[in-house]
């Protein structure tokens, strides 16, 4: 199988590293314009191209497109019309959907949109003990780490989280909110503070408080960050049922046991695959798990957590909050 990668930077080089794992005999071809990561591409054995018609004279069988959040949709439209499956990493700009979703239907081909974080075992839990309560919860949330951070190798002012377009607060909401649509219920209101407190050379705020009202009657205060100096997530969620706490870890998820009055630890994964270099709370498994429902999508034909118009509707709560601040 020829696997063709858009984009060899960090979450291109991780999609080809798990399907390594998950794919036999698989070659991959790879295309980036800039010239350091083409070279870095054909040390690694593998075909390297600066522009997609070149590749595509390869005749790939899928496609992976891990370039910058602002231009995924030129790109995977060009591929659905050379009538290759696609899997794309999250969207930040709402862009081309509808015409995406008419060329993959007219084409007869797959167009997979990654939410890792549906993937997350930890998060599965967590969602069946919500769903499980029956009434109406409130939530805490927070998720951040220090922009600088996210990238050591590169300045986050070269990298499209530093951008105002694309920026990190965006990029975090993008992750997290379709699990907490997902879980929650879909969002009827929105409000939102936010502020700058960094040095960081940016001209977008780098913090900001979102609180939800979901159509389900739960309640929930979403704060996202690129500030925190460790890399950062808590929820907690409370109900009369139900309190949980959960540290963004694989060890550090418990539900309060009400009849022996102390906390229980949930054990989502029996092992974990964590890649030096990265925030420790990030790991492995949930990307690969991901990975495999896009080859059953196409090869078995089953259905996917997460749409296109899924996609659309989250980023339409993103520019609502964005909306709130301007």
């Amino acid at each position: 199988m020829k696997i063709l990668i858009v984009g060899y930077g960090s979450m291109g080089k991780r999609r080809m590293r798990l399907l390594q794992k998950l794919v036999r005999d698989v070659s991959f071809i790879c295309v980036d314009n800039n010239p350091v990561r083409l070279l870095q591409v054909k040390e690694d054995g593998c075909r390297g191209y600066e522009n997609l018609e070149q590749a595509l004279k390869e005749t790939p069988d899928l496609a992976f497109v891990c370039t910058s959040p602002g231009r995924h949709a030129e790109i995977i439209l060009q591929l659905v019309n050379a009538k290759i499956d696609v899997f794309t990493e999250l969207n930040l700009i709402n862009k081309d959907y509808d015409l995406i979703i008419e060329q993959a239907k007219k084409n007869k081909v797959v167009v997979f949109m990654s939410s890792t974080m549906l993937y997350d075992k930890r998060i599965e839990a967590i969602d069946k003990i919500v769903k499980d309560h029956k009434k109406p919860i409130t939530y805490i949330y927070h998720v951040g780490q220090y922009l600088a951070d996210w990238h050591p190798w590169e300045s986050y002012k070269d990298f499209f989280a530093g951008k105002r377009e694309t920026n990190g607060i965006r990029e975090i909401y993008a992750i997290q909110l379709p699990w907490l649509i997902n879980t929650f219920g879909k969002i009827n209101e929105v409000s939102t503070v936010s502020q700058k407190c960094t040095d960081l050379e940016i001209d977008f705020n780098d913090s900001m408080i979102a609180s939800f009202k979901h159509q389900t009657g739960n309640i929930g205060v979403f704060a996202v960050d690129i500030v925190s100096r460790r890399a950062t997530t808590y929820l907690e969620i409370i109900g009369q049922q139900i309190h949980l706490f959960w540290g963004g870890h694989n060890d550090d998820l418990f539900l309060y046991d009400l009849d022996r009055g102390m906390l229980k630890q949930i054990k989502a994964y029996a092992s974990i695959e964590h890649v030096q270099g990265y925030a420790d709370n990030i790991i492995e498994n949930r990307y690969e798990d991901e990975i495999q429902d896009f080859l059953n999508m196409v090869y078995e034909h089953t259905r996917p957590r997460y749409s296109l118009l899924d996609d659309k509707y989250t980023l339409k709560i993103i520019d609502e909050i964005e909306g709130h601040i301007e």
